[in-house]
């Protein structure tokens, strides 16, 4: 009951100040107060499609520089790792001249006549193992170190007192990264209680 006096009260006053005020001037004046009303609700809804559209802008700019990333990413680790096919490939290389320098008996090693044989074949793996160095290639560790099932491959168990359970003893195959990625697993035997 209150807000309806109030309300009469307003439109009392209003009605007062209208008092001799022409009535084509209160239309001009209701009719410029409708138009201020759509002017700012078309610049609120301008402002509100601007908001959006710096939102858009940002998020846009911000996917751009994760697929820039993403992309200087990817091209890194080509270069890096571009020669791994031909790395692992070469690794077989590299095991047979480890064979045949371990197949040649002591003996031969001081023979004259095998003598040249012997040092060009250990000069070649030394030669290896150099270009192996250059481009990041080393070897795993594993003997006398705890199984890491993310360096090397367990091929089987050896009953061992000397060592505990689930330490390297021998190496069958040499594991190898490329930089800090495996190129091979190493194959081991593992040590077990008895």
């Amino acid at each position: 009951m209150i807000d309806d006096q109030d309300s009469r009260t307003q439109d009392e006053a209003v009605a007062k100040e209208l008092d001799g005020v022409p009535a084509d001037m209160i239309d001009e004046a209701e009719d410029a107060r409708e138009q201020q009303t759509e002017v700012n609700e078309a610049l609120d809804s301008l402002r509100s499609d601007l908001e959006q559209a710096k939102q858009e802008t940002l998020y846009a700019k911000a996917e751009t520089q994760n697929v820039r990333r993403r992309m200087e990413k990817d091209v890194a680790d080509a270069r890096a790792y571009a020669a791994t096919g031909f790395a692992r490939d070469i690794l077989s290389v590299y095991d047979n001249l480890v064979r045949a320098i371990d197949a040649i008996p002591a003996d031969l090693h001081d023979d004259p006549r095998m003598k040249a044989l012997v040092t060009g074949v250990e000069a070649t793996q030394r030669e290896v193992e150099k270009v192996f160095a250059q481009h990041g290639i080393t070897r795993v560790a594993s003997t006398g170190l705890p199984l890491d099932p993310n360096q090397h491959q367990a091929m089987l168990e050896v009953p061992s007192d000397e060592h505990e359970a689930g330490t390297v003893v021998q190496e069958m195959q040499s594991g190898w990264m490329i930089k800090d990625r495996l190129l091979r697993p190493a194959m081991v035997a593992v040590s077990k209680k008895p």
